[in-house]
């Protein structure tokens, strides 16, 4: 594998989109890396950022859903690997290595991280959302019977032959729920965090 496709759905981020971009730049993945934009209908000058950029940026005539935007990057994407990043501060690229070892190393289909595992971010949750998540993921490792700590996380890395087969109706944040089903339905080679984060460490020991 050669090339990584990052899939950055924008709507409104001008404060953050800058500093996002650097820390996606400063990551060293062994890969070449497509960055991709895809502008959800901005209307907070966000837009006047675009020019100064070398990376593939879509458009949204109007507001659509953090669905919609990536289904959109999904078919622009020409990377081996296709990894989802928000444009907000949540989470960190220094990340990426420990989803997209395992598909690199066919170990895995599908890479799925999580905020709920880790530590770091156990201070970052709204009450309501983190129910909600709560309550989304345990449903899902009841009907799909698999391991599961955090659904609707942000990061998700896919082998990219894998995901273009599958087909996404949702346009906003029902994506989440829908994309993870169709791919356990699929029988994918599944993988989530914390499980992924100690065979990756093992490995890259290995590799050391």
């Amino acid at each position: 594998m050669n090339k990584i496709s990052i899939l950055i759905p924008v709507f409104n981020e001008k404060d953050s989109l800058l500093e996002i971009l650097s820390q996606i730049e400063a990551v060293d993945l062994g890969l070449e890396k497509e960055i991709i934009l895809i502008d959800d209908c901005s209307n907070d000058g966000t837009k006047s950022l675009y020019p100064k950029f070398p990376y593939k940026i879509l458009y949204h005539k109007r507001n659509m859903g953090k669905g919609a935007a990536l289904r959109t990057g999904f078919k622009a994407a020409t990377g081996d690997i296709i990894i989802i990043q928000d444009a907000d501060m949540e989470y960190n690229p220094a990340d990426y290595k420990l989803l997209v070892h395992l598909i690199a190393t066919d170990t895995a289909d599908v890479v799925y991280g999580s905020r709920l595992a880790d530590k770091r971010n156990n201070g970052n949750f709204l009450l309501l959302s983190y129910l909600a998540n709560v309550t989304l993921t345990f449903l899902t490792r009841i009907l799909f019977g698999t391991y599961l700590t955090d659904m609707e996380t942000c990061y998700k890395a896919f082998r990219a032959d894998f995901i273009k087969d599958i087909t996404i109706k949702s346009n906003r944040f029902d994506f989440e729920p829908e994309i993870t089903a169709k791919i356990l339905k699929k029988n994918a080679r599944f993988m989530a965090k914390p499980d992924a984060t100690e065979i990756i460490a093992r490995e890259l020991q290995n590799l050391g």
